[in-house]
């Protein structure tokens, strides 16, 4: 009994967080992580309990309290996790880009789905709690909407710094239009690979400065020849 005790606090201990908070267990607080991520798509938040996922994630309930106090802050991390898994799969240095190529890749770095393939449904979801709990939509924005648009205001402020875009184009505007065609093409049924590409070619028309001189040049008063 007494050993067993012992391996019973042993288990404890490695489950207990360090001090501060953090786990000090950072696979197992990815598995409950993960299967927190897919409970949300499949059930929604509401429909979601603390006991489902920690059987999804093989863990107990102590385990998985001992790491979020409760279902709420266990879904802002979660979708947190997912940002930053994202943000790990970029490659490219947009800064080394060609203007145009730069923007199709941070038009491309919107698409919700880049890493989670369920992630409209997930968003969905979301939208769905709105009025039973409206906080779940802030947190959304704060941690799934706003890091990808602000990306794309970030690089076409660049892109003007470097004189390819005009001073005073409409950045959130922009970036809102660009974010809203993935899920244009997702409620139509539509293919998003081609996005970027397609937006940018309609786009750039409009928001490149030389685009514009062009267009001031060939508007241009004809000079009288009599």
């Amino acid at each position: 009994m007494a050993r067993a005790r012992e391996a019973t606090n042993e288990r404890s201990d490695a489950d207990a967080p360090r001090p501060g908070g953090r786990p000090r267990d950072a696979a197992l607080d990815e598995a409950i992580i993960l299967a927190t991520r897919e409970r949300l798509a499949r059930d929604g938040y509401s429909r979601m309990t603390i006991g489902d996922i920690a059987n999804d994630a093989k863990v107990s309930r102590p385990t998985l309290y001992r790491r979020w106090s409760n279902k709420f802050d266990l879904v802002v991390d979660a979708l947190d996790y997912g940002f930053r898994k994202q943000r790990d799969m970029y490659t490219i240095d947009l800064s080394q880009l060609e203007p145009q190529e730069a923007l199709v890749e941070a038009i491309g770095r919107l698409d919700p789905a880049y890493f989670n393939p369920d992630a409209m449904v997930l968003m969905g979801n979301f939208a769905g709690e709105a009025i039973r709990t409206p906080e779940l939509l802030e947190i959304l924005r704060k941690h799934a909407v706003e890091p990808r648009v602000t990306l794309v205001e970030n690089v076409l402020s660049q892109l003007a710094e470097r004189g390819a875009v005009r001073d005073d184009v409409d950045k959130h505007t922009i970036a809102t239009m660009c974010f809203g065609s993935y899920f244009g093409a997702f409620y139509r049924g539509e293919s998003k690979e081609e996005i970027p590409e397609a937006v940018v070619a309609v786009l750039w028309p409009a928001i490149s400065k030389r685009a514009t001189r062009r267009s001031r040049r060939t508007t241009s008063p004809a000079r009288r020849t009599d």
